[in-house]
């Protein structure tokens, strides 16, 4: 039996956050911090993937030093049990967001889940495996990210589910939600990137 080490009540609100965390940082925090807030989330729960599929191994760091890098931008948004930091991917042997998110609500039955990602996720969701199988499966927040705010909205996975999306200011609706449902969460950008902190590290060696 999978020990997954999350402790989700049925009637729980949970954001669920995916990246590499490579390395995480204060614009990650940022973006769960306005989920948590604008949707009444009880949850954020960051799930560090092994290695994404869209990426080269070659640069992604390991995950033991990816999962502290989370804990420590977690710690920036939030304090307590609200975010928890998480190698359910890596436990699970799931290598596609869409198939984690599958193993995730069985094991969590009753839990309302809501797939959280940065603008510049969106702008290329329709390249990820079985997207709109996600679309279809969970209610999704897209927290405004710097540098995508124009791409994301006019999307291909925004023009696909246009029906489906909820204005921000009913935002708060969105747990709990059939899907597919889906909205769009502006506030101060945070320029912080992972790219960027890559670059200044390698600079520096």
């Amino acid at each position: 039996m999978l020990r997954d080490g999350l402790d989700l009540q049925p009637g729980l609100k949970v954001g669920l956050f995916g990246g590499s965390f490579n390395p995480a940082h204060d614009g990650h925090a940022h973006v769960a911090e306005t989920a948590m807030r604008r949707l009444g989330l009880d949850r954020v729960v960051w799930l560090v993937s092994p290695q994404n599929p869209l990426k080269s191994s070659d640069e992604t760091a390991p995950l033991p030093e990816r999962m502290a890098s989370a804990r420590r931008a977690a710690a920036l948004a939030a304090t307590g049990p609200t975010m928890v930091v998480s190698d359910f991917e890596t436990r699970a042997g799931t290598r596609w967001t869409v198939d984690t998110l599958r193993a995730i609500t069985a094991r969590h039955p009753g839990v309302d889940f809501v797939w959280v990602m940065g603008s510049d996720n969106m702008a290329t969701f329709h390249l990820w495996r079985g997207w709109t199988d996600i679309m279809r499966m969970m209610p999704v927040a897209v927290v405004a990210r710097p540098g995508s705010l124009l791409d994301s909205r006019t999307a291909p996975a925004a023009a696909r589910f246009s029906a489906a999306h909820l204005p921000s200011e009913k935002a708060r609706l969105l747990p709990g939600m059939p899907a597919p449902a889906w909205t769009y969460l502006t506030a101060p950008l945070n320029h912080r990137s992972s790219t960027a902190l890559r670059r200044e590290a390698a600079g520096n060696r």
